[in-house]
């Protein structure tokens, strides 16, 4: 593609069409960016469109190599900022180019990505980071998942964790409760009610002043041993290339319940060997990891927005740890023979400067990293910005395909992906292969 794509605005109709001359672009934290033809994208299928409510778009005149704001439609009529949220799979390059009014509303839990209109076909700034397909839309049949909750539900009534999944997958529609009732890829395993972090972007906690809901409903019960055991070895035993994994979406921190894991990590092993199990966390309890580990745990994924402790105490907002703590969990894995991988949040302008960088590249040097999981921050990005503070003593925004492209280079044995991978327990690799961009 040489061409770039055109602006996209929307009325207060919900009316989206293309700007007749402007050209999209993008931001970078709080500036405004060109776009490059390169760095885009077909809007992957299964991504969603976002009018941005009270924000002003800016597009980008190719004549004057100039940054034009739009305020008025065609037949002046006031028009909105255009977004797209990308599939799973899928990381952004740049945030959608637009001025938020004084009044405008706060932005739902959702990353938004920079998309324009050309010839009709609409362009994101990103690329798939996983080849992985396990969450693409058209893999799922929705008839047939709720066929397969209704035979789980028959066959376990008692199980309280068959019946919370259930409703993960049939009103939340959770791509990973689906794929645990079809019986492949990754089953989900949340226990906890609480947490000790207070997220500000938190997917399944939000007080009435955040101005915007969670996004989905925290568990609000304690699973047994057993409960646990019947789900993950059901799943484990049969499914391909399978993984259970602790600390969902719809729950506080997996790890808060460390020692009832622990038990039910030995008597999921003690009935199967098959498989990997790992737990999603905020890494807060470095000794409840060891604990895990020594009753037969396989990985660990902890999630950060930020390898720099002031940036990532700004978001976490942690109670009772500190940055220290989430890198030690990193490292007992590491030292236990386990596998270890961040969720690391991406935000174009922040994730992608110097210092950041530097910070990442220590990070994975010092832990012994094996993979870093590309993810989208869903938040409000002047949320996010305002959260954070000046961002000037940081360095340059680099660019997310640099950052990219420099950790590949400095650590070209470290994995790119967007899932938690199936590791094989006998040699400590991966069963199944992702991809870097």
């Amino acid at each position: 593609m040489k061409k770039l794509p055109h602006l996209l605005v929307c009325d207060k109709d919900g009316n989206i069409f293309p700007h007749p001359t402007l050209k999209m672009a993008g931001r970078s934290a709080d500036s405004l960016v060109e776009v490059f033809a390169e760095e885009l994208i077909p809007l992957p299928q299964g991504s969603e469109i976002f009018s941005l409510p009270r924000r002003v778009p800016w597009g980008f005149d190719e004549e004057t190599g100039e940054f034009v704001a739009v305020e008025k439609g065609p037949n002046g009529e006031e028009v909105w900022g255009v977004a797209a949220f990308m599939a799973p799979a899928h990381t952004q390059f740049l945030l959608p180019a637009y001025r938020a009014l004084p009044d405008a509303p706060r932005l739902p839990l959702f990353a938004y990505t920079a998309v324009g209109d050309l010839d009709g076909r609409l362009w994101v700034a990103g690329c798939r980071v996983d080849p992985d397909r396990r969450q693409d839309p058209p893999t799922f049949d929705l008839d047939l998942v709720r066929e397969k909750v209704a035979l789980a539900l028959e066959a376990s009534p008692e199980n309280r964790l068959v019946h919370h999944l259930s409703q993960c997958a049939l009103v939340n529609s959770c791509p990973a409760a689906k794929n645990f009732f079809l019986g492949r890829y990754e089953a989900p395993l949340p226990t906890s009610p609480a947490c000790n972090s207070d997220c500000v972007g938190c997917l399944s906690f939000q007080p009435p002043e955040a101005g915007f809901p969670s996004t989905q409903r925290r568990i609000q019960f304690v699973p047994s041993v057993e409960e646990i055991a019947e789900v993950a070895v059901g799943h484990l035993q049969t499914a391909p290339n399978p993984v259970a994994s602790f600390g969902q979406g719809c729950e506080g921190d997996s790890l808060l319940n460390g020692p009832l894991l622990a038990d039910a990590i030995r008597l999921i092993r003690a009935r199967t060997p098959r498989g990997t199990l790992n737990i999603n966390t905020n890494g807060s309890r470095p000794d409840w990891v060891r604990l895990m580990m020594e009753a037969g745990l396989n990985a660990i994924r902890v999630s950060m927005n930020s390898a720099q402790e002031a940036w990532y105490r700004a978001y976490y907002r942690p109670r009772g740890y500190g940055f220290s703590q989430v890198v030690d969990s990193l490292r007992e894995v590491v030292r236990g023979g386990g596998r270890a991988s961040i969720n690391y949040f991406v935000f174009p302008g922040v994730s992608d400067r110097e210092a950041e960088l530097e910070a990442l590249l220590n990070l994975v040097r010092e832990t012994g990293l094996h993979l870093i999981q590309w993810r989208n921050l869903n938040i409000d990005p002047d949320l996010y910005l305002k959260t954070l503070g000046p961002l000037e003593g940081a360095g340059r925004a680099l660019g997310i395909p640099f950052l990219l492209k420099e950790i590949r280079r400095q650590f070209p044995s470290l994995r790119h992906g967007y899932f938690n991978p199936a590791w094989s327990t006998e040699t400590g690799g991966p069963q199944a292969e992702a991809v870097s961009t």
